[in-house]
């Protein structure tokens, strides 16, 4: 890329991308992919595309406002300003406040305008909310299909919660890795019987995802220090702010870190290299978005590494025929980051 290349044209496209089957999870079910994809044109002719994906109860951002952001004060910044994703950074950040799919969207687009070598990257898949029968059909399919660690959502019933991990460990077997993410459905006390109650059946969790509420960082801390299991933040870490607080709190043992959440690639492996300076654990999530954004949620899996196989499953829940699909492939368990 051309040091001195400039920003010429940032556009933005609406999507709206149907799911094979449903997403569901503790605080939502989905059964489309709602984005925004942003394209930005350099002063070389180089195109570069990011993504802002709508999710209402995570991110509370929407697909018009983010459209808005970009086609507003973000292009009105950016325009004819250094096209380098370093450079660009701090103006981005510092246009708007909040609205981080957007800002994540942007500063994804500028790195993909770099061009990057093909990646190869193990990535989970996750099995969703649903009756111990069908999480064991589920996890029994995905293992056929190659994929070596499974997610479960689990989260809306924390009496019931146990049997479906049950289901899903003996629908995977036992070489599978498999991980357990509540999406802030518990509360601490519910979360320490119910962690305590997978570690008696020895059924293998490796570990526990975002077990309590954004901002219960007191309970998330009392969860950890009363489980053997490592607990895993998500929802309460969107910036170096949240990060702090975690570390402050001695809230988890990782951190799962996800472009949109963070506004961008840029700080996405800033908080990536302060966690580790602070003993904590990282991986690399997505939401259920287009390979735009997937793509750039390998790109920081890749770069900053990862404790534990990363969440890379976004576009595998698209159905057939999806746009930008051509971008990332699934195979035996893995994602394939094609060219940029």
């Amino acid at each position: 890329m051309n040091a001195a290349a400039t920003i010429e044209r940032i556009e933005v496209e609406r999507l709206s991308l149907p799911l094979h089957s449903p997403f569901a999870t503790a605080r939502r079910s989905a059964t489309t992919a709602d984005s925004v994809i942003v394209r930005v044109t350099d002063s070389d002719g180089r195109v570069g595309l990011g993504e802002a994906p709508q999710n209402w109860p995570v991110l509370g951002t929407s697909v018009a406002g983010s459209a808005a952001c970009l086609e507003g004060p973000l292009r009105d910044a950016l325009l004819g300003r250094s096209a380098d994703p370093v450079a660009a950074w701090p103006l981005i950040d510092r246009t708007v406040a909040g609205n981080g799919p957007a800002k994540g969207a942007l500063d994804s687009a500028l790195h993909d305008l770099v061009g990057h070598p093909p990646l190869r990257l193990p990535t989970l898949v996750t099995v969703p909310v649903g009756e111990p029968d069908e999480v064991a059909a589920n996890a029994r399919a995905r293992v056929a299909e190659g994929f070596r660690t499974l997610k479960l959502k689990v989260g809306t019933d924390a009496a019931t919660d146990v049997a479906r991990v049950r289901a899903c460990r003996e629908g995977a077997g036992p070489d599978v890795a498999l991980r357990v993410d509540a999406n802030t459905g518990w509360d601490c006390f519910e979360a320490v019987r119910v962690i305590r109650a997978l570690e008696d059946a020895g059924l293998g969790v490796e570990v526990v995802e975002q077990p309590v509420g954004r901002r219960d960082l007191a309970g998330l801390a009392h969860v950890r220090r009363h489980v053997a299991t490592p607990i895993m933040a998500d929802e309460s870490v969107f910036d170096l702010d949240d990060l702090v607080e975690i570390v402050r709190h001695e809230a988890a043992d990782l951190v799962n870190l996800k472009v949109s959440k963070t506004g961008g690639i840029t700080p996405a492996l800033e908080l990536a290299a302060v966690a580790r300076q602070h003993g904590l654990g990282v991986s690399v999530g997505c939401m259920v978005e287009s390979a735009v954004g997937v793509s750039a949620a390998a790109l920081v899996a890749d770069r900053a590494g990862c404790d534990l196989d990363p969440d890379l499953d976004g576009a595998w829940w698209l159905a057939a025929g999806a746009p930008y699909a051509d971008r990332v492939t699934y195979a035996d368990g893995h994602l394939v980051r094609m060219v940029a």
